[in-house]
């Protein structure tokens, strides 16, 4: 067929309209049909090149010191001051540094207020080593975290930090070479809180700018 490129030859978007006597991109939009239809040709675009280049990407490299991302996301979760179950929502921020395969550590911080209490509110700092695998896109993993908390309770009489520690797991999905998206969990244990011990869950849902070389 005269209309197909040669072997081994780029496969354009011309070349796609060419063979299949699709429309132009100006007719295109008159119908959802045509949109569907623009969208398969856009798909079709995409270089083999751009592919191989997001399959090709594996987290970390031999060759760095270490694998770094940074990212943040939205926290939802519930607390049980008092016997009491809180809902909470916030932000979340965190790191990641792989010093080698399978093995690195995470630094996180969390935000997170009472959806029934605007001035209660739970703030942490973590620090700890995480161990995860690779497959393919998904990087699966599980950590251990150690450091403080911040609680402020009910009308601000009193805002008192504690020492917490965490364990929790999920997995980064990687998205394009450059992004990473998360889902994560957290069960947090504040020893020496007063009534009780307090036991947050947390489910942060993040997105991650990945460095690499």
């Amino acid at each position: 067929m005269k209309n197909l490129p040669q072997p081994g030859g780029p496969l354009s978007c011309q070349h796609i309209r060419r063979v299949l006597r699709l429309p132009t991109p100006a007719t295109v939009y008159d119908s959802f049909a045509g949109a569907v239809v623009l969208a398969a040709m856009l798909a079709l675009c995409v270089s083999a090149p751009a592919r191989a280049q997001l399959g090709d990407h594996a987290m970390p490299t031999a060759t760095r010191a270490g694998d770094l991302q940074l990212g943040a996301g939205l926290a939802f979760g519930s607390s049980n001051y008092n016997f009491a179950e809180t809902h909470l929502v916030g932000a979340a921020f965190y790191t990641t540094f792989d010093v080698r395969t399978h093995w690195g550590a995470e630094a996180s911080f969390h935000q997170n207020q009472s959806s029934e209490n605007s001035t209660v509110y739970e703030r942490t700092y973590e620090i700890g080593p995480r161990i995860y695998a690779l497959r393919g896109a998904f990087a699966p993993y599980a950590k251990a975290l150690y450091g403080r908390g911040v609680y402020n309770f009910s009308n601000n009489i009193a805002n008192i930090a504690y020492n917490i520690y965490t364990v929790g797991g999920g997995a980064d999905i990687r998205v394009t070479r450059s992004f990473n998206i998360r889902g994560d969990y957290e069960y947090q244990t504040w020893p020496g809180f007063p009534i009780a011990t307090l036991h947050p869950s947390i489910t942060t849902i993040g997105f991650a700018f990945h460095f690499h070389e």
